[in-house]
């Protein structure tokens, strides 16, 4: 009698044992996946990822769900990683370019794919997660002004105009000219390119230890609204390597200024962007003038 009394309470004891662990761990999971949807909450960037490191672990976004992870898996698993947007990271970044991968960061204007504009496969892979037609050109980017002379024509420019507009954010379309180091296979067709020199050190940073252009597009679905916080592109995520966060960009959606500087002593404003009177300023303090519209 005493025997299958102990027993059970044994089973009862076993029972409420399991059943609280199962409660343990479906309260664990609404705190995860609560704190998972505020991870790029556009007030705060990145800070929310490092402080659910510290309380759960590592809380991973899957296609499929919320799982739990190591710190080396962080956000693996078909959404990409995402990392905050510091020089630490900046070796591992250029890692992925020389891989053949595309990886998202932030610039001084809007968060964009970025990929080797040298590697074929690359490029293309940037028009399939974009849904982009391939008639559509994309721009490159350098580290520093002085890389431009690399990968376009810059002889009849006068003297300190490129210093002038950049590092900023500005996109000057150029002729690639005979010795340009880009790809013919980078925009085929065209002889001018977009060329870009953003105010934002650590793409400047992957820029320099790439040593090679760098194709850059908008981080969005092509037709859709640009993109300011890494949140905006969340269902792209799965498609980068690396997501580098960096916070909310303070710019806008209006994207860089774009201007046509293929003519000698002309400029052509082709996309007002989030700069063009300052851009306007300097053109005309350098003595270009505005070229016609063709009616």
């Amino acid at each position: 009698m005493f025997e299958s009394t102990t027993c059970q309470y044994c089973v009862m004891g076993l029972s409420f044992f399991f059943l609280s662990v199962a409660l343990f761990f479906a309260c664990l999971h609404n705190l995860c996946k609560k704190a998972a949807l505020s991870l790029c909450a556009p007030n705060i960037g990145f800070l929310p990822f490092l402080s659910l490191k510290r309380r759960f672990g590592v809380v991973c976004l899957r296609k499929m769900g919320l799982a739990h992870e190591t710190c080396d898996e962080i956000f693996r698993n078909g959404l990409g990683v995402v990392r905050p947007a510091t020089e630490a990271y900046a070796e591992e970044a250029i890692q992925a370019l020389r891989a053949g991968k595309v990886i998202a960061v932030p610039t001084d204007t809007l968060y964009g794919f970025a990929c080797d504009a040298c590697t074929l496969e690359a490029v293309n892979r940037i028009y399939e997660i974009k849904g982009r037609k391939h008639t559509s050109p994309l721009a490159v980017c350098v580290g520093d002004v002085s890389e431009i002379g690399r990968f376009a024509f810059t002889d009849h420019l006068p003297h300190g105009l490129l210093d002038s507009l950049l590092p900023g954010p500005v996109t000057v379309v150029l002729r690639r000219g005979d010795s340009s180091e880009l790809e013919k296979s980078l925009n085929p067709g065209l002889e001018s390119i977009g060329i870009r020199v953003p105010d934002c050190n650590f793409i400047r940073v992957i820029a320099r230890g790439l040593g090679r252009a760098m194709a850059l597009t908008s981080a969005n679905l092509s037709g859709q609204p640009s993109s300011v916080c890494i949140k905006d592109f969340v269902n792209l995520w799965e498609h980068c390597a690396y997501v580098y966060d960096g916070g909310v960009l303070p710019s806008g959606r209006a994207g860089s200024t774009v201007v046509d500087l293929t003519s000698l002593g002309k400029y052509k404003i082709l996309r007002p962007g989030s700069a063009k009177e300052m851009t306007v300023t300097i053109l005309e303090k350098h003595s270009l003038v505005e070229e016609a519209a063709v009616m």
